[in-house]
């Protein structure tokens, strides 16, 4: 199946035109770029990508496909992906759904066919900015008018608190550890039980990633996660041994 044109517009007047996959509405968010090999699951999941279209300088993404006990969260929080190729044929024993499905259903724009490695260098000499993707038509494209309509729709990061579109909205109990993906498994780790845990550990969650949550497990804690808006006085009253602010996506 042939996708649709369209082009990936910066705020600074570059452009870069290739072809649709995944989710086929506009999207606008900061662009960043990610040099990891493989990770593309993890990535999309992150919330730390919230509000930001995450280019991908590996030039074959989407080989192994999807699968979601390699989700940081609860869903896809990077606005968009940018890669060279996308993978049209998925190969790996643990595949649920190839990109193009997984990032349709996640509502979530994608564009491959562009020049990855000359817009990593753009972005690297002159820093993450702002852009959008949209559909390149079949006329000439108005640039100044996008880059106007980059500007007037998409806010900065700077100032921007992302923390509370992001955290889950209650307290839960983390307990799986590390995945066994020995013997054809691809459950977790047997969930450790309260009287066998060393440290009972809060976590704010301002975007935290469930391999991090997993890591405190291994290393024997409880875990109780809760919201953004959290007060300290209902954290202490929990009694914990120590509290944990994670990471999470927008303006630190």
């Amino acid at each position: 199946m042939k996708h649709k044109a369209a082009v990936l517009v910066l705020e600074d007047g570059r452009y870069f035109t290739g072809h649709r996959f995944g989710a086929t509405h506009d999207v606008g968010g900061e662009v960043v770029f990610n040099t990891s090999m493989m990770g593309y699951p993890e990535i999309l999941t992150d919330p730390s990508y919230a509000g930001q279209i995450v280019v991908m300088t590996y030039p074959m993404i989407g080989n192994y496909g999807i699968s979601q006990e390699d989700f940081e969260a609860r869903q896809t929080f990077a606005a968009g992906l940018v890669v060279k190729e996308n993978s049209r044929i998925p190969s790996n024993w643990r595949c649920e759904h190839s990109l193009d499905e997984y990032l349709q259903t996640q509502e979530t724009p994608g564009l491959h066919g562009i020049d990855t490695r000359a817009l990593v260098r753009h972005l690297r000499d002159c820093g993450s900015m702002r852009g959008m993707v949209v559909d390149a038509g079949e006329g000439e494209l108005d640039i100044p008018a996008l880059v106007e309509r980059v500007k007037s729709e998409i806010p900065t990061m700077a100032g921007t608190d992302l923390a509370g579109t992001v955290t889950a909205g209650y307290t839960y109990h983390w307990g799986e550890s590390a995945l066994n993906l020995n013997n054809g498994s691809v459950r977790p780790e047997g969930r450790l039980p309260d009287e066998q845990s060393l440290y009972h550990v809060v976590v704010y969650d301002f975007g935290v990633k469930r391999s991090i949550l997993r890591q405190l497990v291994v290393e024997g804690c409880r875990v109780t996660v809760v919201p953004a808006s959290t007060s300290a006085e209902e954290v202490l009253g929990m009694n914990p041994d120590g509290v944990m602010l994670s990471n999470g996506p927008g303006d630190p």
